[in-house]
């Protein structure tokens, strides 16, 4: 049987559920039979094992039927505690302890903004960024897609005492400390100079290097249909030609993993059209908004999608969507060294990355 065959025979074999610990902040349930059950193992990976958490995603494929709901055209169905996107198909009921988030779809992309929603209700809140710990100092490094994050912490974790935390998202409390999520990387081929261990022997193929931008403006297409079935989305996530997906320790060992540092340094990755890389002091507050927007708009569409619709209907107003994120990150950053790092678009992810570690080495060291 192909190693594609057994990805689709897992996602179908019954299972006695799940259980994970977000970092002491947020338990998630997953029930026996959940669609999408194997890919929610793969993401939270990091996560799995028993919680006592006080706040509760309580996940499930069984959707319970909520009466006297109010209708938003054909966009979703709401009351006062409920949601429901019929294109989606996710519903979603606000709980004593949390949400419980229920359907037939790929239920990941409503995990990850409730998830956050939750920490912020315990003083902390996801970011998307590259974080390592150097050498006890955390290191947040918000950026775009597409900027160097992956790249850049294999060159800083390179370094000796440097630990990977993140390379896609991660958390931060409001005393400072950065929680690391070392989820499945996603390499594709430009990595390959940067990770060669990686792509040596025998594994699936990947696009060439000519063709990932189209690959990857594909699959951003087609995904709102595909998360819509949950073992086509767990096939692509790992079977795609875009990228290569793989675990954080397999890379760098188990000993080169930290679940938390205090952050010392913020820096903000974006590429620009000039031919010199520029860094630039910032303020606390610029650092805050930059890291809630950019949160927001790296999520996927139905995520976002999902946000959307609870302040429409007023189960989490917007306004207090992000301006509770914002106050957390903000005090997170009370005395941070905060600038932003513009960098040459001409430049390939080896120089990027090279150029970024060799930065933050000397900011640390100084």
């Amino acid at each position: 049987m192909s190693q594609p065959e057994k990805d689709v025979m897992r996602e179908s074999v019954p299972s006695a559920g799940a259980t994970f610990d977000v970092h002491g902040l947020v338990g998630i349930d997953v029930a026996p039979g959940t669609p999408g059950e194997s890919q929610l193992r793969d993401m939270l990976a990091p996560f799995l094992g028993g919680s006592r958490a006080p706040l509760r995603l309580h996940i499930s494929g069984e959707t319970t039927a909520v009466a006297d709901q109010s209708h938003a055209e054909d966009a979703y169905r709401f009351t006062a505690d409920s949601l429901y996107l019929p294109a989606d198909r996710v519903q979603i009921i606000e709980t004593r302890d949390g949400y419980a988030i229920q359907g037939s779809g790929e239920l990941l992309t409503a995990v990850i903004p409730l998830l956050d929603r939750l920490c912020i209700r315990e003083n902390a809140a996801m970011v998307h960024a590259a974080v390592v710990d150097y050498r006890g100092s955390g290191v947040l490094l918000p950026a775009w897609g597409g900027v160097g994050k992956t790249s850049t912490v294999a060159k800083l974790v390179a370094i000796p005492g440097v630990r990977f935390m993140a390379d896609d998202w991660a958390f931060l409390d409001a005393d400072g400390r950065l929680m690391g999520y070392a989820k499945p990387m996603f390499l594709k081929p430009h990595h390959r100079t940067i990770y060669p261990d990686v792509f040596s022997g025998a594994r699936k193929p990947l696009a060439p290097g000519w063709l990932t931008n189209s690959v990857a403006k594909l699959a951003t297409a087609v995904h709102p249909v595909i998360v819509r079935y949950p073992k086509t989305a767990a096939f692509t996530r790992r079977w795609s030609p875009e990228h290569r997906m793989v675990h954080p320790e397999e890379v760098f060992g188990a000993d080169r993993i930290s679940s938390g540092a205090l952050t010392r340094l913020a820096m903000f990755l974006e590429r620009y059209d000039g031919s010199d890389a520029r860094h630039e002091v910032r303020s606390p507050d610029w650092m805050t908004s930059r890291i809630v927007g950019n949160f927001h708009s790296e999520l996927p569409m139905v995520s976002r999608r999902l946000i959307e619709a609870l302040g429409a209907t007023g189960l989490v107003p917007l306004e207090e969507f992000f301006s509770q994120k914002a106050a957390v990150v903000r005090r997170a950053l009370e005395d941070v060294p905060c600038s932003l790092l513009r960098i040459p678009a001409s430049w390939s992810a080896d120089r990027t990355s090279d150029y970024v570690a060799n930065l933050v080495s000397s900011k640390l060291e100084e």
